[in-house]
């Protein structure tokens, strides 16, 4: 079965820009892939043309050779480009395996352990009344592993001062106030979205105090191994790190140095289900559940599925909050993975269990977008 073509659409579709990559083959079968590089698709489609110039013609069964040639094919090998490239191809493959063998992917991935995925959820409310109004409303659901965020998003358009001290003091009240109106059995998070620095983390967790939180995820910038080591030692509260990662490499010294009790594998990053897996299986030797990123589209969905199904160390997957007006994926996508009563089902179709409406998608088009611009009260930049 031989690679005849690979087709990238970096397209706009409903509310933000999608990277989706179709592998071809002389049989007839096909896949989808994802990337998961939000804001610089562009760039992950040039690497995937560079991919496809050596592809074609080749053997679509070999996934685990073609992900090394990927990967190591160029001198300066890894990044989060060529690997977002990468995961997109690879998760295509992966999804060709499954329907030519007429088996979900999850089969070709050791096979089922759980029928369905629990997921969390995340209030994107500011801190205050109205975070806990939502907290509220969404226990009432049923939900029992909510996450907060910051609650200030910002704009792509305005720039918008973040304060931080004022920031921390304020979600530190109101997850306090969370705690104790709703009770020790609710799992209770925040994404700081690495706008801190280990002090001020520290001082979050201070102000917090023992019991609040389950786990604090990606408090600061995830580039220096030793910062996490210094962090780890001013607090205990459990960390949830890694939808940056790009690489197997990239995790290693977070699970081997215990600094993350949680790790945010995202699919399509990563380089595809060939490495998530053993990622997973990495975290797993350290008895650390996986708690994997999936902010963007059915693709990525749907192949994080069929990984969440087939590893034995998984917390929560993550259902998107963001921008949640998505009606118009049901025009795109063909059997898309919808959420039911908080958990995702795994089904039995072939492959990743998902197909796309091609043409609808190549009459989008790109649009720039960037991310919110955030500035600290002196006016310098800051993370978003």
């Amino acid at each position: 079965m031989k690679i005849s073509d690979i087709k990238v659409y970096p397209v706009w579709v409903g509310h933000r820009n999608l990277c989706l990559v179709k592998v071809e083959t002389d049989e007839g079968v096909y896949g989808w892939g994802e990337s998961g590089l939000s804001s610089r698709e562009l760039a992950v489609a040039g690497a995937v043309k560079h991919y496809r110039d050596f592809l074609i013609g080749r053997d679509a069964r070999n996934i685990g050779a073609l992900w090394q040639e990927m990967y190591r094919s160029q001198y300066f090998e890894g990044g989060r480009v060529l690997t977002a490239a990468i995961s997109a191809i690879d998760i295509a493959l992966w999804d060709i395996a499954g329907k030519a063998l007429n088996v979900p992917t999850y089969q070709l991935l050791g096979g089922k352990q759980r029928n369905e995925i629990p997921l969390f959820v995340t209030s994107t409310k500011p801190m205050g009344q109205a975070l806990m109004d939502d907290f509220r409303a969404l226990r009432e659901q049923g939900w029992e592993v909510i996450r907060a965020t910051t609650g200030e998003h910002g704009s792509p358009t305005e720039p918008t001062t973040f304060d931080v001290r004022k920031s921390i003091a304020a979600a530190a009240g109101s997850l306090k106030e969370i705690r104790q109106e709703l009770g020790e059995e609710l799992v209770l998070g925040i994404d700081y979205h690495h706008r801190l620095s280990v002090a001020e983390t520290a001082s979050f967790c201070q102000k917090l105090g023992e019991g609040v939180l389950d786990f604090l995820e990606e408090p600061i910038r995830d580039q220096s191994v030793t910062a996490y080591q210094g962090l780890r030692k001013l607090t205990n509260v459990p960390f949830a790190i890694g939808e940056e990662f790009a690489s197997k490499w990239d995790f290693l010294p977070y699970i081997e140095n215990d600094l993350t009790n949680f790790s945010r594998i995202d699919v399509c990053n990563v380089g595809g289900l060939t490495e998530a897996m053993k990622v997973a299986a990495m975290a797993e030797s350290h008895y650390i559940d996986i708690m994997p990123h999936d902010p963007l589209g059915p693709v990525c969905t749907a192949a994080t599925i069929q990984m969440c199904a087939a590893v034995p160390n998984l917390a929560w997957c993550e259902i998107a909050p963001y921008d949640s007006n998505k009606s118009d994926h049901d025009k795109y996508f063909i059997n898309r993975p919808q959420e039911v009563n908080r958990v995702y089902q795994v089904g039995d179709a072939p492959g990743l269990g998902i197909d796309v409406n091609e043409e609808l998608i190549a009459e989008q088009s790109f649009k720039f977008w960037e991310a919110p611009r955030l500035y600290k009260p002196d006016g310098s930049y800051t993370n978003w």
